[in-house]
């Protein structure tokens, strides 16, 4: 078989076997170029991206370490990841307020907040409302003394868009406050009772 191809070589014509040679050399060697390259920046990527899932967030006065995915919203984080379920998952796009927590004291929603946006900021859920020594907060004291929700799913997060709001209004009139609430989605649609609840809580707090 070598004779064969020494001899078809000297001729000085490219033979059929030496074609097909020549074309698998070519396919292998562009395979390898346009594959390992581009699979060493992807592993770089990779590597880099590893590094910045590995976050410390600022939830509830506590420093909490947690693998965050980059494009990971802050309400699956609260609640799959540190495992404050109070915060709660309503329309998941930024309709309902049910996910409001507060991030530098202002009220945010946290569907649509991604987690690595949060850091280094003060959040607040509403596991994080109660007073030291697992004291209730005087809204918390206001929605229990009125009797304010229903069903109680949109609760944290009236409660934690009405926190938000008394930092800036603390003495708002019911206009004042369910404006200052109106984000905030209520299923069993008793606002009268919502609002009666949240302005007994603000006397409360100015009260305390």
């Amino acid at each position: 078989m070598d004779d064969v191809e020494s001899v078809e070589n000297t001729t000085g014509r490219i033979t059929r076997r030496t074609f097909i040679k020549s074309v698998i050399a070519a396919g292998a060697a562009s395979w390898v170029g346009c594959t390992v390259k581009p699979l060493a920046i992807a592993g770089q990527s990779l590597s880099a991206r590893s590094i910045e899932r590995l976050i410390t967030l600022d939830v509830n006065g506590r420093l909490r370490h947690v693998d965050v995915m980059p494009r990971e919203t802050l309400a699956f984080t609260l609640r799959n990841k540190l495992g404050l379920t109070g915060t709660k998952i309503g329309c998941d796009r930024g309709e309902c307020g049910a996910c409001t927590v507060l991030i530098d004291d202002i009220p945010r929603y946290s569907c649509s907040t991604l987690t690595h946006s949060a850091r280094g900021k003060k959040i607040v859920t509403i596991e994080g409302l109660s007073l030291p020594g697992g004291k209730l907060h005087p809204l918390q004291r206001g929605v229990l003394d009125e009797m304010g929700f229903q069903c109680g799913f949109c609760a944290p997060g009236f409660l934690m868009a009405a926190a938000g709001f008394l930092k800036t209004n603390p003495n708002p009139t019911r206009g004042e406050l369910a404006r200052g609430v109106s984000g905030n989605l209520c299923r069993c649609q008793d606002y009268e009772k919502i609002l009666d609840s949240l302005l007994r809580g603000a006397k409360y707090m100015r009260e305390s």
